[in-house]
């Protein structure tokens, strides 16, 4: 199997996977494909050494996390979008789910941009925090100080809005 055709697989495997992460960390769905899309054209140039990695899609994801914490993605990108299409109807109360998911994006976006991530791989990606420190090029000390900090910013802003 030659380079290419591994390429295209992995992404056919991973790409909803990484959307989802790009959409815990930017919090639209728009951006998210975009930092992928991104991410994945940087790949592919650089597709002969990733592909020899034991875990290239570990690689992949570490790549969204850097381009999202990166300064030129804040500068390239300041649309925001509207409204997010509903894809299929559903019996629950949708005007409760979406203020929930409402309220959760405003929480998130109140942290530092480091704290959110670590957040999103802690809690969305359930990754150990010797990984997540891995990713992010951090100590693990610094992983663990990040999510008490951005807990307690979180719960600052629950306090204060309970208010």
């Amino acid at each position: 199997m030659d380079g290419s055709v591994q390429y295209d697989e992995l992404v056919r495997a991973t790409q909803p996977r990484l959307v989802r992460l790009g959409l815990m960390l930017t919090g639209n769905l728009h951006s998210a494909e975009d930092l992928v899309q991104a991410v994945l054209a940087r790949a592919h140039r650089r597709w002969d050494r990733i592909s020899g990695l034991e875990f290239p899609e570990a690689y992949l994801r570490t790549m969204v996390v850097n381009e999202f914490l990166s300064w030129r993605r804040i500068l390239k990108n300041r649309e925001l979008p509207l409204a997010e299409p509903i894809d299929q109807p559903s019996d629950e109360d949708i005007g409760s789910r979406q203020a929930m998911k409402d309220a959760t994006w405003q929480l998130l976006t109140m942290l530092p941009r480091q704290q959110r991530a670590v957040l999103v791989l802690r809690y969305y990606e359930d990754l150990p925090d010797t990984e997540i420190a891995e990713i992010l090029g951090i100590a693990v000390g610094t992983v663990r100080s990040n999510v008490a900090r951005a807990l307690a910013n979180l719960r600052d802003h629950l306090s204060t809005a309970e208010d």
